[in-house]
């Protein structure tokens, strides 16, 4: 599961940057306040990376996509992107938990001695 949500974060990452600086450009709101909230968010999905098996790291990472969905009042199009990667984010959990689970399968196999 880390490998996957950390490929999708790390996506993020870039999105958010990119967002902050099509949101420069609004006259509604100061570059300031852009990267205060771009960086916060730049860095919240850098250390969510390796957090992400810890207690909370799902929760932080929703929080983050909700983040990113509310983005879309100020770059509009953040509203497509951020429930895209929300998709992706309910993906890489979903999936990634399926692929841990058969690693461990696997694993209690091959420690098991041969029967024969």
């Amino acid at each position: 599961m880390r490998t996957l949500c950390a490929s999708t974060l790390i996506g993020e990452f870039f999105v958010i940057g990119f967002a902050g600086l099509v949101a420069m450009k609004s006259d509604d709101v100061s570059v300031a306040a852009v990267w205060t909230v771009c960086g916060v968010a730049m860095l919240l999905s850098l250390l969510l990376c390796g957090m992400i098996t810890r207690p909370g790291g799902t929760q932080l990472g929703w929080a983050l996509q909700i983040a990113l969905i509310a983005g879309g009042f100020v770059v509009p199009a953040m509203f497509f992107l951020g429930v895209l990667f929300g998709g992706l984010w309910w993906a890489s959990i979903h999936y990634g938990r399926k692929i841990d689970e058969a690693k461990a399968r696997w694993a209690a196999q091959s420690a098991e001695p041969d029967a024969g």
